[in-house]
């Protein structure tokens, strides 16, 4: 393994560890905030114990992403120091305020976590509400950060040096919203699908089922609401890299050739060195239509697009493919579940819907990794699009192999970890929350 490939991978790595233990760490305390607010509203302890048992595992994975997100700073400036050399002073205003709201939902968190009994009722539950807006807040700047190096903004870049630099139009950059937007929706989505899952699966086990179902309900709702939403802004993604960076939608299409008006592919088996695809569903104009809005409009192909400056075709379209195909699934599960909401049909009777979320708990993570690597691979060959290449930002130290060895290391460690304490948690929900009541939904 070269060191540029050992860097790539290695922030690879990095990142996708660190996205699953931040989205369930931006999402699980406004799960955490609604259970207790019902706890306030109805004094049933049933929601106080849940709303414990789940401030725990906010707890775990606060703690775990703020390791692995200490790890990602530090592989910025080792991996990439030429990279951060010129890009820091640009875009580093999102990260001092993620840090200030890291730093916020730290406090919080402490809070929320020794103030029971000892904080005004209501003053307590807002600390908890704290902890997941700056959580939510910390998630969309990191966002801002990485739209920047879509949508590079707030200089001027004038014979290889950077000028006029504006760090609000940097953090505002034309891609931040609808890549915060997408990202927001995908950790709801993924955390809700993930947590509901998880309780259906106890529910069918026939554990503690009361204290399972409130737990089912609260985050089946928040998943399937962000489920419907992302097709929304998946559209509002789609018409932005059409318009600012169409190499990357031809390299999601696998679209060698301009079109007009281009058919959208379902599937199919690229072949890079052919420049064909071969057994794809194609549904005429239709990605003329999400890029443009017009049927009949033309889509540039990468026939446009100079081959040193082309992603790579097969990987970007897989994973394109892998996370449609998972959004459009969680989308029927989540129209099925409201059916059976709207009809009040008791859960507890349709064991075959309790059985469909707990095959979605991996799907909507699997889904998001997929959408990561759309939009990094998609970028390449650029580190900041159409300015930076990926190869010349690299560290040019040697050894850089044992460091991903090494990395990857800690953070299969870190995951055993987490497994293992939630594994702990679960398996002593029937010993700290026991519900001898016999309860009828």
């Amino acid at each position: 393994m070269d060191d540029f490939l050992a860097a790539r991978s290695q922030m690879a790595l990095s990142l996708g560890f660190h996205i699953i233990f931040s989205c369930i760490g931006m999402v699980m305390p406004f799960f955490m905030a609604v259970s207790h607010y019902k706890w306030l509203k109805t004094n049933d302890e049933g929601y106080k114990n849940l709303t414990k048992a789940w401030s725990k595992g906010v707890a775990i994975f606060f703690a775990t992403g703020a390791v692995s997100g200490t790890m990602l700073s530090f592989e910025l400036g080792l991996l990439w120091p030429k990279f951060m050399e010129h890009a820091g002073p640009i875009f580093g205003m999102p990260f001092s305020l993620e840090g200030t709201a890291f730093f916020i939902e730290a406090i919080a968190l402490g809070f929320f976590l020794y103030g029971w009994n000892k904080l005004n009722k209501w003053f307590h539950w807002f600390t908890g509400m704290v902890v997941g807006v700056s959580g939510l807040a910390s998630g969309i700047l990191v966002v801002a950060a990485n739209a920047w190096m879509n949508a590079p903004t707030g200089f001027d870049f004038v014979n290889g040096k950077y000028l006029n630099i504006d760090p609000i139009q940097a953090m505002l950059n034309k891609a931040w919203f609808s890549q915060a937007l997408h990202m927001c929706l995908a950790a709801f989505t993924a955390t809700g699908f993930a947590v509901a899952g998880v309780h259906a699966l106890m529910i069918l086990r026939n554990q503690n089922k009361d204290f399972h179902l409130k737990a089912f309900k609260i985050a089946a709702v928040f998943a399937c609401i962000g489920a419907l939403l992302q097709p929304l802004s998946g559209d509002i993604s789609a018409k932005d890299v059409a318009k600012r960076q169409p190499a990357k939608l031809a390299a999601m299409e696998a679209l060698y050739k301009t079109e007009k008006p281009a058919p959208l592919l379902i599937g199919g088996i690229v072949n890079e060195k052919d420049k064909t695809v071969k057994g794809a569903i194609k549904i005429p104009g239709a990605l003329s239509f999400l890029a443009h809005g017009d049927f009949k409009a033309e889509v540039k192909g990468l026939d446009q697009i100079h081959a040193n400056e082309q992603p790579p075709v097969a990987i970007t379209h897989y994973a394109f493919q892998i996370m449609v195909g998972i959004g459009t699934l969680l989308m029927f599960i989540s129209l099925i579940y409201f059916f059976n909401l709207i009809r009040k049909k008791p859960l507890l009777e349709k064991r075959w819907l309790l059985k469909l979320f707990v095959l979605a708990i991996p799907l909507g993570y699997l889904a998001l990794e997929a959408g990561w690597v759309v939009t990094e691979v998609g970028r390449q060959p650029w580190i900041i699009y159409g300015i930076m290449r990926t190869k010349d930002a690299v560290t040019p130290m040697p050894g850089i192999a044992y460091s991903f060895y090494i990395f990857s290391a800690i953070y299969f460690s870190l995951s055993i970890i987490v497994t293992f304490l939630l594994y702990r948690q679960i398996k002593m929900v029937p010993v700290l929350y026991n519900d001898k009541s016999i309860v009828k939904h």
